[in-house]
């Protein structure tokens, strides 16, 4: 559960935001992390970026007092559960998850229930009330490696991403039990317009989140998480690449090669759908009024905190 208090009312922003929030980040001694989907501007400013793992590892590590996350909720909540007794800042309360969305607690504990037996494995893209339910947490960067961890005699509950469960699947060949949550983002690209851009561009490479949905993955040249996707493009003695994910990981390919070219795959009816609308909420001006007003602060509840803490930790051993 997140709360908030109200920030302040004296909205004035320097003109220089990158001196302002440098300044804000020594009073504070503060880290700023930020996802690859964020706009270029926080990526530029950020102390570290990277996918749900990276991430989730640099915020056990830091020894900051402040952590502002630069991502959504379940991200920040994330932090606040590896640093309970730290300041964790989000700028944007209103930045949430679409996949996240999809996983109700109450609907969630119920599922569970139906399978006393299972172990359940939640994908990192959950609230702390799901993660509080998991045994272990994974992202889409050590998933299959967990998975294959687990005795093959162990019933598995994968939530709550049917799509990167899917392929999990797949790629261990265990059988699970998946939840039915699934990403706007990755759900939004077309298939038609995928393959257009293909003949278009014969020589380009396909390379896909393994949130997409199957007809789109079978397309794919490589399929991986976001930072395996930014590694690939970087290694790769080819220099065009369709790029089917949230296109803000674009800014990060581009910086790594810039001789390259990157196309983003476009979404159905031809919206802006594969924007992250929630990543998106966060900006410059938001993060530096956040840490100048110490608000909007992440916390939870105790108990919370204490069995989301436990898979977080699996998680983090078992990678």
């Amino acid at each position: 559960m997140l709360t908030v208090a109200r920030q302040s009312t004296n909205q004035s922003i320097p003109q220089d935001l990158f001196v302002a929030i440098a300044t804000l980040k020594k009073e504070l001694n503060a880290v700023i992390l930020a996802h690859y989907y964020q706009d270029a501007d926080i990526q530029d400013i950020a102390d570290f970026i990277g996918d749900s793992l990276e991430l989730s590892r640099r915020a056990a590590e830091t020894e900051a007092d402040v952590i502002v996350f630069a991502g959504v909720h379940f991200m920040a909540e994330t932090a606040k559960i590896l640093n309970p007794h730290k300041l964790v800042l989000l700028p944007d309360l209103e930045a949430g998850c679409s996949l996240a969305d999809t996983c109700p607690p109450v609907e969630f504990a119920k599922f569970k229930a139906q399978y006393p037996d299972h172990l359940v494995i939640s994908y990192i893209n959950c609230s702390a009330d799901i993660k509080a339910m998991s045994d272990i947490i994974c992202t889409s960067s050590n998933a299959v490696k967990i998975v294959n961890q687990i005795p093959a005699d162990q019933p598995i509950i994968f939530a709550p991403d049917r799509n990167l469960g899917r392929y999990v699947s797949q790629q261990t060949r265990r059988s699970m039990v998946l939840w039915q949550g699934a990403c706007i983002v990755h759900e939004t690209f077309s298939e038609k317009q995928i393959v257009q851009l293909k003949v278009q561009n014969p020589i380009a490479e396909i390379i896909a989140h393994p949130e997409c949905e199957e007809p789109i993955l079978r397309h794919a040249d490589y399929i991986g998480s976001t930072t395996a996707l930014l590694k690939y493009s970087e290694q790769s003695n080819l220099d065009t690449f369709i790029v089917v994910t949230e296109p803000g990981i674009i800014h990060q390919m581009t910086q790594r090669s810039p001789h390259k070219k990157f196309i983003p795959a476009p979404a159905m009816n031809g919206c802006n759908c594969n924007e992250c609308p929630y990543m998106r909420l966060n900006t410059l001006e938001k993060l530096y009024l956040a840490m100048r007003d110490k608000t909007p602060e992440i916390t939870m509840a105790e108990d919370t905190l204490k069995l989301a803490l436990k898979p977080m930790q699996r998680m983090l051993e078992m990678s």
